[in-house]
């Protein structure tokens, strides 16, 4: 069976790597090719569709491509400019502020799909490669799960070690400034990662296709932009609608009850957001033919192929082998109990889930008598997502990159988040430890 698992995930990364070497809708449909082998050749019952991360993105493309069309775009990336042209290197530093921030008060990383458009833009139009800010912001919308008071995750973690005397404070006093001063030091050598977008030979090759430069507006100096009437209210609209969903998940109380439950972040962000959209239509009147044809609701619609085949496959592939990878996973932890940062950040990378690897992972860590102070100064290892390409928002910052700074390598593990994610890691995890072990 294990031989047989790594046929399959071989297929898996083939099915990765042919999909980003095409470009455009490849991931999807590749994606879509290697079900059919899995579920066909092998066997394998299909996963569960990733709908709400499909119909997360969508409903915030809606918005964003509404606003785009009003002019609130341009709006924001003229603000922007102004702002980094004293200042151009700090968007590196910004924008996973920004996603940081936006995770722990909403619970959840797929919030940074509101600004990964804009994050992509503003870096373009000031030559600056979009890569580094794209997948920091990325990275930090990942690890800002374990900094975050209402995350599956961390609520789990505090459930598990309360008998110990830990509380949600112990846990916080670790894991947020761990990452904050993990990703910091991460966004210091990322600033410096890859060629100056004016010095990378694809990106200047995209700009002698005259095509290309008027679909991206290439050349254009947005000091000089006229805005559309209708750019600021757009953008207020779209800022309003983003606000929204950081506080309602920060106060579930916010979110109507069904059956004793707040409603999921997931179909409160496609609410919100597909409001968002209709409001901005009603009020601004942007073209409808405009919003379909803008950049904006191109890259979102390609994200959202991708996903829908990527991320089925892989789901695909591990809920078939969940026996095979808990067993795995839990065997590296008995042998050697130091080894249970490793066993997180593996099981994280199969399973695609912090509270699913937290939930299989820290009773047995318990039962071996690991000391509580080091499972929180290694809770941060939990957020491997980045290692194998197919999460949503990694596929979506791809997508947004109109300059092909940020994409798959030839060899699938050199893409453009796995430095990032690694230097990010390593750093979080040193700091968690420290952490731990001078507040707890």
């Amino acid at each position: 069976m294990e031989m047989m698992f790594l046929i399959q995930f071989a297929i898996v990364l083939l099915c990765i790597l042919i999909g980003a070497r095409v470009g455009g809708i490849g991931l999807g449909v590749f994606g879509g090719l290697g079900l059919a082998i899995l579920s066909f050749g092998f066997g394998l019952k299909p996963a569960g569709l990733p709908i709400d991360v499909m119909f997360m993105i969508m409903a915030v493309v809606a918005a964003a491509a509404a606003m785009q069309a009003a002019g609130g775009l341009d709006y924001m990336i003229k603000i922007a400019t102004n702002i980094l042209r004293r200042n151009p290197k700090y968007i590196t530093f910004i924008a996973p502020a920004v996603t940081w921030t936006f995770t722990v008060l909403a619970g959840t990383g797929h919030v940074a799909y509101s600004v990964l458009p804009v994050i992509a833009e503003v870096s373009r139009h000031n030559g600056i490669r979009p890569e580094r800010p794209l997948s920091m912001a990325v990275i930090a919308s990942q690890f800002a799960i374990v900094a975050s008071p209402i995350a599956a995750a961390v609520v789990a973690v505090v459930a598990f070690l309360e008998p110990q005397g830990i509380n949600l404070g112990n846990v916080l006093g670790v894991t947020i400034p761990s990452t904050l001063l993990g990703l910091f030091l991460a966004c210091i050598f990322v600033n410096k990662m890859g060629k100056e977008l004016k010095d990378d030979p694809h990106y200047q090759k995209l700009l002698q296709n005259p095509e290309y430069v008027k679909a991206n507006n290439a050349n254009t100096d947005l000091t000089q932009i006229t805005l559309k009437p209708t750019a600021k209210p757009s953008v207020a609209l779209f800022l309003f609608g983003a606000l929204l969903v950081v506080v309602m998940g920060a106060i579930p109380s916010l979110r109507p009850t069904f059956d004793g439950q707040p409603m999921g972040m997931a179909h409160t962000i496609e609410i919100v957001m597909l409001s968002i959209g209709a409001l901005i239509i009603l009020f601004c009147k942007p073209d409808g033919t405009e919003i379909t044809r803008g950049s904006v609701f191109h890259a979102g619609m390609r994200a959202v192929i991708a996903i829908f085949g990527i991320a089925w496959l892989g789901d695909t592939l591990m809920q078939a082998h969940m026996t095979e990878v808990k067993e795995m996973v839990s065997g590296l932890v008995e042998t050697a109990p130091w080894t249970f940062a490793f066993a997180l950040f593996i099981l994280s990378v199969l399973v695609n889930s912090q509270g699913a690897t937290v939930a299989t992972l820290f009773p047995l860590a318990i039962g071996l008598g690991i000391p509580a102070p080091i499972l929180i100064g290694v809770f941060v290892a939990v957020n491997g997502y980045f290692f194998i390409p197919n999460y949503g928002p990694i596929i979506a910052s791809i997508d947004f990159d109109t300059t092909g700074t940020t994409r798959i390598g030839k060899y699938i593990f050199n893409h453009s988040f796995m430095i990032p994610g690694l230097l990010s890691m390593v750093f979080s995890v040193c700091f968690g430890l420290l952490f731990a072990n001078l507040f707890l």
